[in-house]
């Protein structure tokens, strides 16, 4: 298959589009939203107290919106690329690709490294701090690579990137249980035992179901994805698209942005642990690919 649209210029009207929508959406979450609303200023749960705006729950919440962001921009890339690939495949033009994800990257870098941190600093009350506007810049610029990786396979192979992502649900288990068990230690009203097995039981049944959809590709001679693609996919669908499915369904009146500790582990190594386990598992599904492969050659030779 070809390589990717080399050139500049659709890049560039991406990156355009890009910026603007993702400083758009800082600037309304910061500057013209209800704080009280969408960083819930104010919220209490059980036995934690109202939260304040740099307590750790709140202080989450600020750089989670560069992922919800990201998550934006996915669905609006990946379905532009859909739609864009069908009509070139209508006409004809067969060797239509999409534009290179990092060229995108490359060019909406330096606008939303230097947006994000003059909105969040300088707007609306309070102002965050820089290590609070660092982490919202570093989670967009993060969540933006991986919302235009899909591109090119939206365009080309957009019934494979179905594949892919049905198959990547697997690893999302791993990703977002495996933090249960921190959670004895944070006070919560769980057993270490109870937090163990609902981690296990998640990463069990992910890779049950990815072997499930291995099996059926297999049987329908869908071509099989490497195991990075699946390990990105995965940490794509766990760390961007949810946090953006999240947001959108929160009620209207309180479209309020998650904390991190819906997605991530506090530890960081419980959440190295729970990325490890995703990679492990897609490393495991992707020899067992092979495996299929290798079987289905051999049958077809005999």
């Amino acid at each position: 298959m070809p390589a990717p649209d080399t050139t500049w210029q659709r890049a560039q009207l991406w990156a355009t589009f890009i910026v603007a929508l993702v400083l758009g959406l800082f600037y309304y979450w910061f500057a013209v939203a209800d704080r009280y609303a969408i960083f819930l200023y104010g919220h209490a749960t059980q036995n934690i107290p109202p939260a304040q705006p740099f307590d750790e729950w709140t202080s989450s919440r600020y750089w989670m919106a560069g992922l919800v962001a990201a998550g934006i921009v996915m669905v609006l890339y990946v379905a532009e690329c859909v739609l864009v690939g069908r009509v070139a495949v209508a006409r004809g033009h067969l060797d239509h690709h999409a534009p290179s994800w990092w060229r995108i990257w490359t060019q909406c870098f330096l606008p939303i490294a230097i947006g994000v941190p003059a909105i969040t600093l300088t707007v609306n009350t309070p102002t965050l701090p820089p290590a609070l506007a660092a982490k919202c810049t570093v989670a967009t610029l993060a969540g933006l690579a991986l919302a235009l990786l899909p591109g090119e396979w939206a365009v080309r192979r957009p019934l494979d990137l179905v594949w892919l992502v049905a198959e990547a649900l697997g690893l999302v288990p791993a990703l977002i249980f495996i933090r249960a068990i921190e959670l004895p230690a944070r006070g919560l009203s769980i057993t270490p035992a109870i937090a163990w097995t609902y981690a296990v039981s998640g990463c069990v049944a992910g890779l049950v179901w990815m072997v499930a959809v291995a099996w059926l590709r297999q049987r329908t001679g869908r071509p099989a994805p490497g195991g990075w693609a699946l390990f990105l996919a995965g940490i794509t669908l766990g760390y961007v698209l949810l946090p953006l499915l999240h947001h959108i369904s929160t009620p209207p009146a309180y479209r309020y942005i998650t904390t991190a500790s819906n997605f991530f582990a506090s530890n960081p190594a419980v959440q190295a642990l729970a990325v490890v386990v995703a990679g492990v598992q897609a490393g495991i599904v992707a020899r067992l690919h092979r495996r299929f492969e290798s079987a289905a050659r051999g049958g077809s030779d005999a």
